[in-house]
């Protein structure tokens, strides 16, 4: 069966939105909330037994890989 490529031209808009700074302290704190809730998520996974793992599609080797990663990663 024959490959087809298409070519489609992107059109990019002349708009960009500009980015404002953030202070520090509210950059701090989105970070922190990040932090939190990655390690929540880590919890919950390592919580998940061998079905629950299965019926998203993934191995308890990739769960507990996942699981042992540092909250900053």
């Amino acid at each position: 069966m024959p490959a087809f490529d298409l070519y489609l031209p992107r059109t990019y808009s002349r708009w960009r939105a500009k980015r404002q700074a953030i202070h520090p302290v509210v950059a701090a704190w989105a970070l922190l909330t990040m932090w939190i809730a990655r390690t929540c998520q880590r919890n919950a996974l390592a919580a998940l037994d061998d079905h629950l793992l299965r019926d998203i599609g993934i191995t308890r080797a990739d769960a507990a890989r996942e699981c042992e990663k540092p909250f900053w990663r």
